[in-house]
């Protein structure tokens, strides 16, 4: 588990791969994103910006969440308390994704000496190396001082 005290701005963190696929495209968008381009190959390829079947932009959103629990083992959790986001291409079926994080900026709290907010920025990309996903996020980490109630 990492600390604020083991993190320092630059730091690099590296996912493993995730394939996205067809069946879990489409089950993803029935259940949470029911649009056309995100269920129907057919219709999809007719669609003017897709032009085929695309994820989800929240299901890539999920996928990335969970590459980063896995290559970024904050004591506690990851603990949002801000992000910022884009897609700028689409996921498509077969896709590996791979998840980049670096650490961008550190702020101890002024108030509660022992966590701070920690800045990263992520990218996902596929097996091409095309950038998927982008954001901006701030977390809470605690330090190793942290005393849990």
């Amino acid at each position: 588990m990492l600390y604020l005290e083991d993190l320092k701005v630059g730091d690099h963190f590296s996912s493993r791969e995730y394939e996205m696929t067809v069946e879990e495209i489409k089950q993803f968008a029935n259940a949470y994103d029911p649009q056309e381009f995100h269920t129907d190959e057919v219709k999809a390829q007719q669609h003017p910006i897709f032009q085929g079947l695309a994820a989800s932009g929240w299901h890539t959103a999920a996928v990335t969440m969970r590459l980063w629990t896995e290559c970024f083992p904050v004591a506690y959790g990851l603990i949002g308390s801000e992000s910022s986001l884009r897609w700028p291409r689409p996921t498509r079926p077969g896709d590996k994704i791979r998840v980049e994080v670096e650490i961008s900026a550190i702020t101890p709290s002024k108030s509660k000496t022992d966590r701070g907010i920690v800045t990263y920025v992520t990218q996902a990309l596929n097996q091409h190396n095309d950038v998927l996903y982008m954001s901006t996020t701030k977390i809470v980490v605690f330090s190793k001082d942290f005393k849990p109630n």
